[in-house]
């Protein structure tokens, strides 16, 4: 059984005075995967850019690219899309995954011979740091010769219990040490939290980004523009491959999770950001809506 979703993601800029000039790069149209089709996607942008091209980057993700020459005191950028998830149909079996420590010993031979899939994932980057301090906050999951799925899915669940979501706790610039001592933060936050743990542990982990189907309150229409957009992770285990976790939610993502993109970190699929020239203060505003289909 799948399930249909639509979502619509709507990002304006309201600038203090005119930008003369600008260039963006979005991270909006979800991916194609074995169990995700994606039926349609469009993007909106008005001002109408002068020019626009569409590429797909290392990763494999779909990035929109765009410039505006005409001076403008808002910026609007719509992206609608029709998705359908299918289940994975993959069995977990998180006891019969591979002692982590037998794990990270290959990857470190793994290293030697130059970038691959998971191993290109194992270092630090911009947004997730490796310090010992995370290597020791993972250590109570990564018991010796624990199979890797059990332990990732233990500090998955230990995130979850011992931090609190807290939106205007963090931004994205704050650094995971201060997440991990103050015990408070966002999705991102999380997300980034367990990738250093596992990363400081000499694992491969790589941040995702997406939206999840979010239930109103009993009795409630679901709002438009109330959902928000999500990240998780994916951790790399031989025989499964990438198993993504979501420790905002202490699930496993399957058909409430829509996948935009992948990346080291949050930096590498930001859903959108650019250069501008004037343009003074600014004001943000960012409204999602996941709807099923």
């Amino acid at each position: 059984m799948s399930a249909g979703y639509r979502v619509e993601h709507e990002t304006r800029y309201v600038y203090a005075s005119p930008v003369s000039t600008s260039q963006h790069v979005a991270y909006l149209r979800p991916r194609v995967l074995a169990h995700q089709r994606v039926h349609r996607d469009e993007l909106e942008i008005d001002p109408e850019p002068l020019e626009s091209s569409r590429r797909v980057d290392y990763f494999g993700n779909a990035v929109d690219q765009f410039t505006l020459l005409k001076p403008h005191t808002e910026l609007l950028v719509r992206a609608r899309s029709v998705v359908q998830v299918s289940p994975s149909g993959r069995a977990l079996a998180p006891a019969s995954s591979p002692p982590w420590e037998k794990v990270r010993d290959a990857l470190r031979y793994a290293r030697g011979a130059g970038p691959q899939e998971d191993n290109q994932f194992a270092y630090s980057s911009p947004y997730v740091a490796i310090d010992p301090v995370l290597a020791d906050f993972a250590q109570p999951s990564f018991t010796p010769d624990r199979p890797l799925l059990a332990a990732a899915l233990d500090l998955m669940h230990r995130i979850h219990a011992e931090f609190r979501y807290v939106p205007a706790a963090t931004t994205i610039t704050t650094p995971v040490s201060r997440v991990l001592t103050e015990r408070q933060g966002v999705c991102q936050d999380f997300a980034h939290l367990q990738i250093s743990c596992l990363r400081s542990l000499g694992l491969a982990a790589r941040y995702v980004s997406g939206y999840l189907l979010t239930d109103p309150p009993p009795g409630r229409p679901r709002l438009v523009g109330a959902d928000a957009s999500h990240a998780w992770l994916s951790v790399h285990c031989p025989a499964h491959g990438w198993v993504d976790l979501d420790p905002t939610n202490d699930v496993v993502p399957e058909l409430r999770h829509i996948t935009l993109a992948w990346g080291r970190d949050y930096g590498d699929v930001s859903p959108l950001r650019g250069v501008i020239l004037g343009g003074g203060e600014h004001t943000v505003h960012v409204g999602v809506s996941v709807r099923d289909d």
